[in-house]
């Protein structure tokens, strides 16, 4: 990208966040004059188009509200103007790990523009900050593509990032600045897929400037399969021949390129891999690389601490804020701390109103945000201009391909502006809580007591690789359980057995996330309308086996976030069977005095 070309784009940026107000407005009239006739619409608005009786007759509505209107349009009735009248190129398919069952989102021509240009302005941003590295060197992304699902109305239904490598673009670029082939990127076989974009990319590591993926719990998967499995990829670079159970034709023949004998560069891997400690490997492994680019903040902070430890200083640097429904906001500080973060938002992408949340969300003393889980009742929305720094809120969005005052489910706070336009921080999913009374547990405050919870664990040089969590209700009275999966930081690996785990220190990780957890939680607790919390140990592999559920049930393993809270018996299920210790809280939380 030449100079001239990124300081135009971030002019841009600069000029509709300057204009969010005229922007908003404009963006909601085209909305309405164009679809006003839509089935949808008409029963609320009769034909007009006016702002406040859109605001007052048209509902606030989840997925639930419009699934029937997207099935007859997925069955068959494409044609007609149920929700909007541009025509659809296809559909959005959500992972389904947020909230349960994936969803279908319309697409049409120029929303799938919005979302390139969004990848345009975060690529300027990284010119800006790092330099044009298209032109010194390669990226090594874990890509996975999900096949399409193809409607009855012959609509394809597609993960967004699935839609975005089968784009003539990105294909055009990526021999030249990926380090994965394409074959790999759309193997069905997600294990023969990362082993072989793991084994190409360190064949051209001198190469590798840039290291990602989607989500840090993606890049952190990656660095734990060569760790587990460096032995045999040096192998296969020694010999020049990659393993029989690499059996999918595409990788094969991808490999036939790649793959040559390379005995110096096996044995100069093999002296790294082998080394006691595997803290920076990722600098040994790729000198060049100039910083890590995945997602980081809300659900991904988890694996903040461990992916630093492997990635020895390089930044981490999430760049966007985006989700099924439309692309929402873009980090302009991409140099900032995970916990530090704050998103700017596009306010030229979709219409937003913000449902206030009646409690102010706090931040606690590692900067992370907080939600007090009172929620919203009989309160009207705010423009996005209006909202307030400190102030918690939900967000809606009214965007072009037919989603009217729909609700993400995301909740987010404002940190401040940027010129005219909100920056926030994301807190949390508003349909993700624990509850097995009458108490309401979010995200947040989830992430937060794990937070406090794992410092423990540093004097025994163990860390905390995952985690989730559900409310058990099988007994009277129910009691949080909360999922840990643990590894030592050096050397043995094998800890399958939990006889490394002081029980002393897990009873006290089990009291130091009650201590963390919300006023309410805690006096359920002392008055014994809440049991104790649990912590149950799963050996190494849990969670690995929890992905492969989710994904052999349909999410996008490029979209894939380990769930903060658990609602399916079947993934529940399978980490239940991998239990090899459990620990309960030998005290009731310390009261606020």
């Amino acid at each position: 990208m030449a100079t001239n070309d990124y300081e135009s784009v971030l002019k841009m940026l600069e000029e509709i966040t300057t204009n969010a107000r005229q922007i908003q407005e404009q963006l909601l009239g085209e909305i309405l004059s164009k679809n006003a006739e839509t089935e949808y619409l008409q029963g609320f608005l009769h034909g007009q188009t006016d702002k406040q009786l859109f605001k007052k007759n048209v509902p606030i509505v989840t997925y639930d509200h419009i699934k029937p209107y997207i099935d007859r349009i997925a069955n068959g009735k494409a044609s007609s103007d149920i929700l909007l009248v541009e025509p659809l190129i296809g559909f959005s398919l959500s992972s389904g790990t947020s909230g349960g069952q994936p969803k279908l989102i319309p697409i049409t021509a120029e929303s799938a523009n919005v979302t390139a240009a969004l990848g345009n302005l975060h690529l300027s941003l990284m010119v800006k900050h790092f330099g044009d590295l298209s032109h010194v060197g390669k990226r090594m992304e874990l890509l996975f593509a999900k096949p399409d699902v193809e409607t009855p109305s012959g609509l394809k239904a597609s993960a967004v990032t699935t839609r975005a490598f089968k784009e003539s673009s990105f294909q055009a670029i990526l021999p030249k600045l990926y380090t994965s082939p394409y074959e790999t990127i759309f193997c069905p076989d997600t294990k023969q897929s990362t082993y072989c974009q793991l084994l190409f990319g360190l064949i051209q590591r001198d190469e590798v400037v840039v290291i990602g993926s989607i989500f840090a719990a993606t890049v952190l998967r990656g660095i734990k399969f060569i760790e587990n499995n460096w032995r045999e990829l040096c192998s296969n670079i020694k010999t020049g021949k990659i393993s029989d159970w690499i059996t999918d034709s595409g990788c094969r023949k991808a490999a036939s390129l790649i793959l040559k004998p390379n005995p110096k560069l096996a044995d100069l891997l093999e002296d790294i891999c082998s080394c006691k400690s595997w803290e920076g490997i990722v600098r040994k492994l790729w000198p060049k690389t100039k910083y890590i680019g995945t997602v980081c903040t809300g659900a991904m902070l988890q694996f903040t601490a461990e992916l630093e430890f492997y990635c020895g200083g390089l930044p981490l640097v999430s760049g966007f804020y985006a989700c099924s429904e439309g692309a929402i906001a873009i980090n302009i500080e991409p140099l900032s701390k995970p916990s530090d973060v704050s998103y700017t938002i596009l306010p030229n992408t979709v219409y937003y109103e913000f449902l206030p949340i009646k409690e102010d969300c706090v931040t606690d003393s590692q900067n992370q945000v907080q939600l007090n889980t009172s929620r919203h009742k009989d309160t009207e929305t705010v423009d996005l201009v209006n909202v307030k720094p400190g102030q918690c809120y939900e967000i809606l969005v009214t965007s072009p391909t037919g989603l009217y005052r729909y609700r993400v489910g995301d909740i987010i706070k404002v940190t401040g502006f940027h010129n005219n336009t909100p920056q926030f921080q994301f807190v949390g999913r508003q349909n993700v809580a624990l509850g097995v009374d009458m108490e309401r547990t979010s995200e947040a405050d989830i992430l937060k007591a794990v937070a406090e919870a794992k410092a423990l664990l540093d004097p025994l040089g163990l860390i905390l690789t995952e985690y989730t969590s559900y409310g058990d209700t099988s007994s009277t009275p129910g009691h949080y359980v909360i999922f840990w999966e643990i590894k030592p930081k050096e050397g043995n690996n094998n800890n399958d057995n939990g006889k490394e785990l002081d029980p002393k220190v897990m009873e006290e990780c089990c009291s130091k996330m009650e201590d963390s957890l919300h006023f309410t939680y805690r006096m359920y607790r002392k008055e014994n309308i809440i049991a104790a919390l649990e912590i149950r140990v799963v050996k190494q592999g849990a969670f690995e086996a929890l992905l492969d559920y989710f994904v052999s049930n349909g999410a996008s393993l490029s979209q894939y976030k380990t769930p903060i809270c658990i609602k399916s018996k079947e993934a529940l299920n399978i980490l239940d069977s991998r239990v090899i210790a459990k620990f309960f809280s030998p005290r009731t939380p310390i009261q606020d005095n």
